[in-house]
């Protein structure tokens, strides 16, 4: 029978970012009068002893790993989160951003096997959009290409009733292009929630089966601007994750925002609006609501296209930024009252179109099994039927 590598153990904590002390509460080894929880765990970490079948199984879940890992002879290779975009702040959670690996984990693996089903059913048509464009173009030139590719124009844009038609709209448009767009913002449940300050979102420059996706813990209004960032990533074939301070210090980050601000809201609505940086902060605010109740775009993306356009110092823009999202922060529902949608409905709408009804198409053609296709879904085989709506 395989002997578990203590040191596998040890990674996989670490790999968690979680204490001794930590990881002993979470998988549940208590103190005695002999040792500590953590004292435990440290025996077992050393090859001192031996975990219990039970133990492993709560390790696998907490540090996030297959059971198979702690059988192997040394620790894998750290997955590729492809370039980190990201501005960490000095307090970020070391906690979080492992479960931010766990994700691209996750999320690479089903890309991956999404990619080998549609080879295997002789479905992978090359998207040239991938990796079709440089920053050396520029701007506009990149914003319209997309725009062009993926038929949005900005008097549809206009026509959408709300920030949320304005996000279905885009995503439809680039799922039609043949872009999958998942919202994901944890690992399955609200105790695994990462926050917007370790990802935004991120893309998978695949040019068969390109991802995108948006953390759903952020705000509802900042999911088309997120979409159009990592769009701009796809045509400029560098995939990688950012967050919501990434562009303050890279320009790669900036040039998406860039792109997303121009398809979204032009310079030329901007410059109309009655902004400079010498309007008194009350008027800009007003200003800037009142424009996003008549656009259905969020506050934070006309603050940034404020300043972009000079209309707005960084400072000014910075210090919008924070209240506006500590206002929505303080607007969001502490709890749930069970009167929103269902969890296969939620689900569904999380996947996005594009991958669950290439999953019906698969099962029902036979090319993939229920438990193949819950996997590609992230979600549990049981369910597959619900969420399929089949």
């Amino acid at each position: 029978m395989p002997q578990v590598n203590p040191e596998i153990i040890r990674w996989a904590r670490e790999s968690a970012e979680l204490s001794l002390e930590e990881a002993a509460r979470k998988i549940g080894m208590s103190t005695s009068q002999k040792s500590t929880g953590a004292e435990k765990l440290q025996l077992i970490e050393t090859g001192g002893k031996d975990p219990t079948q039970a133990q492993l199984i709560s390790m696998a879940e907490v540090y996030h790993r297959p059971l198979i890992t702690f059988y192997l002879v040394r620790p894998p290779i750290k997955g590729d989160r492809g370039e980190d975009f990201r501005k960490l702040p000095p307090d970020f959670s070391r906690e979080e951003n492992a479960l931010l690996d766990a994700l691209l984990r996750d999320v690479k693996a089903r890309q991956s096997m999404v990619r080998a089903l549609l080879e295997d059913e002789d479905e992978a048509d090359r998207l040239d959009f991938v990796g079709s464009s440089k920053r050396s173009a520029g701007v506009e030139v990149i914003a319209e290409a997309i725009r062009s590719r993926l038929g949005i124009s900005l008097e549809a844009i206009r026509s959408c009733g709300s920030k949320n038609e304005v996000f279905n709209f885009i995503r439809q448009r680039a799922e039609d292009a043949g872009v999958f767009v998942l919202l994901i913002g944890d690992l399955g449940s609200h105790h695994t929630d990462i926050g917007t300050d370790i990802f935004r979102g991120f893309a998978i420059a695949d040019d068969v089966a390109p991802f995108i996706v948006i953390n759903d813990n952020d705000s509802k209004g900042a999911w088309s601007f997120t979409l159009l960032h990592e769009l701009a990533h796809l045509w400029l074939g560098e995939e990688g994750v950012s967050n919501s301070s990434a562009w303050a210090d890279n320009q790669i980050e900036k040039f998406c925002n860039n792109v997303a601000g121009e398809i979204l809201l032009p310079d030329v609505e901007v410059l109309g609006l009655n902004v400079t940086p010498n309007t008194s902060r009350s008027d800009v605010v007003h200003v800037i609501q009142a424009f996003s109740s008549e656009t259905n775009l969020s506050n934070t993306l006309i603050a940034y296209n404020l300043y972009r356009t000079g209309k707005l110092t960084l400072e000014q823009y910075q210090e919008l930024s924070r209240e506006f999202r500590q206002r929505w922060f303080e607007s969001k529902p502490k709890s749930k009252d069970g009167s929103g949608p269902t969890y296969h409905i939620l689900r569904r709408h999380r996947l996005g179109a594009a991958i669950v009804n290439l999953m019906a198409r698969m099962l029902r053609g036979g090319a993939v099994s229920p438990t193949k296709a819950a996997k590609i879904l992230g979600i549990k085989a049981h369910n597959i039927s619900q969420v399929l709506g089949s």
